[in-house]
Formats: structure tokens, C-alpha cells, sequence
């Protein structure tokens, strides 16, 4: 049964180096990831960007997956003037064949995928009471088959390896809300029965645009990674963030989201 409880600072957890700002001090110890490839899939948008930054801080080789080929080749190059291995690889992971061929070319390429941090929390517009058949199958497919799809392929070819999937957050209401969490709550029994570790984050909102106010999934995520949590799994665990202050940013479409969210030259500040 997955445990669903509260997150709070746990050991290791990482301090992202924000991208437009100074970089924050650090409170905690950072977890030891130097020598671990992980993928990241939806880095090109949201939580995704700020995830890869901050396990690319605690020393890990990265694997940037999205569909936004130009977002990934620049997030790679500033991971990698930090000093930290990145290489961007564009699919869509709701299509399973991309993620088959994705783990493949980075089996070829490392020999090794110690884990995935997957980002299902594709939402639907806010406006939209009630989603046609097409607007529900494509928040299915984003988050419920990927997640899936993900989780079987690894099983197969990685059992020793981690999953950790960013669901749907908990300010996204209705049927399909509800629905997409308990299904991946589901996915949870499922691989804890098959031994295989698997955890899933459920951020409070939706990513801010500001590092500050999203480290906690950053932490989250960062713990979960480090070794001396390996034996913590099954688990569904609640990330309370601070409310956004930004006014209207609900009102946008996801990909208008996600754009908005996407750090410009602007934001990232001098090179």
C-alpha cells in the first residue's frame, strides 16, 4: 500500500543554484550523485528544468528528455558550464516506442541508468469544466501511460534502478485530477508487489517561474536519488509549496504555461 504523508526536509536533500539569481545558501547537505545518469524527462518546461538543475548540483550525469529541442540543447549547455555532464535528447515519452528507443540510446551511450525522474503532471486548461473524450485522453496519455509505460520497460531491462514521477498536482481538480492520482497511486501497489522502487511526488501547484518558492520539489526529488535513501519505496508523498503571486498565470493554457516558465536570456541573467 503506498504511504502518503507529508514532505519534510529529509537527509541529503539538494539546494538548487537558481538560474536568475544568486545562488541560494545551503541548508542541508546535498546528496553524493557524481557518477549516477539520470533522466529527466519533461525537462524542456516547469518543474522539469528546475529538477534537472538541482540534481545536476548534487554532481549527477543527465539525460534531458522533452519534446522542445531547442529548450533542452540550452538547458544542457548550462548544466554543463557548471561543470556537470548533460546531453538533451528530444521524444515524447507518451508515445512508448520513444521512450523504448530513448532508454536504449542511453544504455549505448553511459551503459547505465541508475534513474528516472518523470514529470506527469500535464493538466488541463483551468477554464475547461468539463474535457472532451480528445482533451482526456491527452492528459491521460501524459501522465497515466507514460508513467506506465516508463515503469514496465525499466522493470524489464533496470530492475535495480529507481523511478520517481511528478503527478498531477493538488490544486488540479475535477475528475481527472482525482482520477490520474489514484491511477498512479495504483502503479505504486503494482511495482512494490514486483519489487520494483518507485515513488511519486504530488506538488501542491504548479511550478512558479522563481527557484525559491520551488525547492521543495527540488529537495524532494534530490532526496529520493541519494543512495542512503534507497530503501524507500512504495511511497506517495504530499510537496506543500508557497502560493504564487504572479496574477493570471492560472488563466494561461499549459503550453502557454510552460513557455512563460521557460528561463529567456533575460531571466537567466549574465552568462
Amino acid at each position: 500500500m503506498a504511504i502518503c504523508s507529508i514532505f519534510c526536509a529529509l537527509p541529503g536533500c539538494a539546494i538548487l543554484h537558481s538560474v536568475t539569481q544568486a545562488p541560494l545558501p545551503p541548508t542541508v547537505r546535498p546528496p553524493d550523485l557524481a557518477g549516477h545518469v539520470i533522466a529527466v524527462t519533461g525537462a524542456d518546461r516547469g518543474y522539469g528544468r528546475v529538477m534537472a538543475q538541482g540534481l545536476a548540483d548534487a554532481g549527477a550525469t543527465l539525460v534531458l528528455v522533452g519534446k522542445q529541442g531547442e529548450l533542452l540543447a540550452g538547458l544542457a549547455s548550462l548544466i554543463e558550464r557548471s561543470g556537470t555532464t548533460a546531453i538533451p535528447m528530444q521524444a515524447d515519452v507518451s508515445v512508448p516506442l520513444d521512450w523504448i528507443k530513448v532508454q536504449g540510446r542511453i544504455l549505448d551511450i553511459f551503459g547505465a541508468l541508475e534513474g528516472v525522474v518523470h514529470s506527469a503532471d500535464k493538466r488541463a486548461h483551468p477554464a475547461l469544466n468539463l474535457l472532451s473524450e480528445s482533451e482526456w485522453m491527452d492528459l491521460f496519455q501524459a501522465n497515466m501511460k507514460s508513467s506506465v509505460s516508463i515503469a514496465q520497460t525499466m522493470r524489464q531491462r533496470l530492475p535495480q534502478s529507481w523511478l520517481t514521477v511528478i503527478g498531477p498536482h493538488l490544486d488540479e481538480g475535477g475528475l481527472q485530477g482525482h482520477t490520474l492520482r489514484g491511477g498512479l497511486r495504483g502503479l505504486l501497489d503494482s511495482a512494490q508487489e514486483d519489487g520494483f522502487r518507485i515513488n511519486l511526488l504530488l506538488p501542491s501547484r504548479s511550478p512558479s517561474g522563481e527557484d525559491e518558492l520551488d525547492i521543495g520539489v527540488v529537495n524532494a526529488v534530490t532526496a529520493l536519488a541519494s543512495p542512503g535513501l534507497m530503501h524507500l519505496r512504495g511511497m506517495c508523498i504530499d510537496v506543500p509549496l508557497p502560493a504564487i503571486q504572479q496574477q493570471g498565470l492560472d488563466l494561461l493554457s499549459p503550453e502557454q504555461r510552460a513557455n512563460f516558465l521557460a528561463p529567456t536570456p533575460e531571466r537567466r541573467g549574465p552568462a
